[in-house]
């Protein structure tokens, strides 16, 4: 195995530094890295926190408890006396489609929505029956969906009028922590992007969204690129950021991209944490845009295509937590192919990309009395890889330039022999990114291009490259055969 070290001291850390942040579903982190994008060791932290959930779809965070942990993360990170004068730069980025409503003076009138908030269901199938959905698509990158700002908003004036009347901006998560701490609202492309708001090719808002979500390109913050970084004054008690410039928050998604090293057209990421996607860099908008995926602006001149998987993670740590299965999973997901392997359609949360089948469950085919748990486990993730080719499927003939899998987060950490699996699944090779907090360094990794653009960067930190295996193809063309008529006979749409 081939490995590069992630970490670097102090003293030998080379400069410039920069402060890294990283706002995920399950925690803050942050922390120094040097000017070739190792993470300084000591100078990291982590808070943990979770979304406020309910049956009705609600999914929300205190964007003030989030100020806090970012401020914890940056006393925590910031206060070793030999960092001087050391760290130029400070940048974020923040799960992607939040959303909060503010006041005048840049107060939360709401909580914090989240990704996962469905309660706009509702406004979603309105526009739809208002709207051209396909042009829609074709414009902005995304389809109608709960996660985007239209439909959200469309739900508020409903749901919450007097929040929409006393609204001065709509701000998301990122954006609200720096107009705490910095003063300024600082939105880098992506995450404007992210709202469904964006034309992906001029990088203007959308008139005709703008007018269905019912509000003017002023309550919303400029895109930013992270090449227009500000200087701000650092609180006194943070003397090591005085001289630090601070960048656009950008979207987690764009950030995982450049920390797994997928930096153009020719890499394409397999995110593998609790959700996943497959995502890769392109020089323009794809044109044209495929159904079942989005395309997101992420600076001038360059996007993000990809689609989203609501259940990798999840649908691992399910069946860990369901299933009585043996300590070698090692072993189970090595083992030739069966056909005594349950299909299985692994929707616990619905389907996004490429259906978007928000009500999908997942579904068990082929189980017997002689199915134990290992096979169970063994269809579910055999039913994952096959919505990772579902979604490859739609975006191969959009990114011609691909010539890389490149796989990284905590499935594939914690169990890298599924990637023999994936690589079987998609006829592709696939290889390991090994590299810990892969987004928080992409975040890194994007400040320093500006700030240190000539310092060269640490190597990539890789495992090993699967081979699709020639004696399983047969096998999984017929599972992806049966998946796509079970998935037509029973996903509702």
């Amino acid at each position: 195995m081939a490995r590069s070290g992630d970490d670097v001291s102090l003293k030998a850390a080379l400069d410039p530094l920069v402060v890294a942040l990283d706002i995920g579903s399950t925690a803050t982190r942050g922390g120094v890295h040097d000017a070739s994008g190792r993470r300084v060791r000591g100078l990291q932290h982590k808070v943990p926190h979770a979304f406020t959930v309910a049956a009705d779809g609600t999914s929300v965070i205190d964007p003030d408890q989030v100020t806090a942990e970012v401020e914890q993360v940056l006393d925590a990170v910031t206060g070793e006396r030999r960092l001087k004068a050391r760290i130029a730069g400070v940048a974020m980025d923040t799960f992607a489609a939040s959303l909060i409503a503010v006041d005048a003076a840049g107060r939360a009138l709401t909580p914090c929505l989240t990704y996962a908030d469905a309660r706009s269901a509702g406004a979603v199938a309105a526009l739809r029956e208002e709207l051209d959905e396909r042009a829609v698509q074709q414009r902005t990158g995304t389809r109608l969906h709960t996660s985007y700002h239209a439909p959200r908003l469309r739900w508020l004036a409903r749901a919450q009028p007097d929040v929409v009347a006393r609204a001065a901006g709509w701000w998301s998560l990122g954006e609200y922590v720096w107009n705490r701490l910095v003063g300024h609202p600082l939105a880098g492309t992506s995450t404007v992007a992210w709202t469904g708001l964006l034309d992906r090719r001029t990088g203007e808002f959308d008139a005709e969204l703008l007018a269905a979500a019912g509000i003017a390109p002023a309550q919303l913050s400029p895109p930013r690129d992270m090449s227009e970084p500000l200087p701000a004054p650092s609180p006194a008690r943070r003397p090591a950021l005085a001289g630090a410039a601070w960048f656009p928050v950008i979207t987690d998604g764009f950030a995982s991209n450049i920390g797994s090293g997928a930096t153009d057209a020719t890499v394409l990421t397999a995110a593998t944490a609790t959700s996943g996607a497959l995502r890769v860099l392109l020089d323009s908008a794809a044109d044209p845009l495929p159904s079942g995926l989005w395309n997101y602006r992420v600076a001038a001149g360059r996007t993000l295509l990809g689609g989203a998987i609501n259940d990798v993670g999840r649908a691992v740590s399910w069946a860990r937590s369901a299933l009585s299965l043996s300590p070698d999973l090692a072993g189970v997901l090595t083992a030739a192919p069966s056909d005594a392997t349950p299909l299985v359609l692994p929707y616990l949360t619905g389907e996004r990309a490429p259906g978007w089948a928000g009500g999908a469950r997942a579904v068990f085919s082929g189980v017997s009395a002689a199915t134990d748990a290992d096979a169970l486990f063994r269809g579910i993730v055999e039913g994952v890889a096959m919505t990772y080719a579902r979604v490859a499927d739609e975006l191969y003939p959009a990114a011609t330039q691909v010539v890389q899998v490149a796989a990284a987060g905590r499935v594939s950490n914690d169990h890298p022999e599924w990637l023999r699996i994936l690589a079987d699944v998609l006829g592709r090779p696939v290889t390991h990114i090994t590299r810990r907090r892969a987004t928080q360094c992409g975040t890194a990794l994007l400040a320093l291009d500006v700030l240190a653009p000539d310092v060269e960067r640490a190597p990539q930190a890789t495992g090993e490259t699967y081979e699709p295996r020639a004696a399983h193809a047969e096998y999984y063309a017929q599972r992806r055969a049966r998946f796509a008529d079970v998935y037509t006979a029973l996903v509702p749409h």
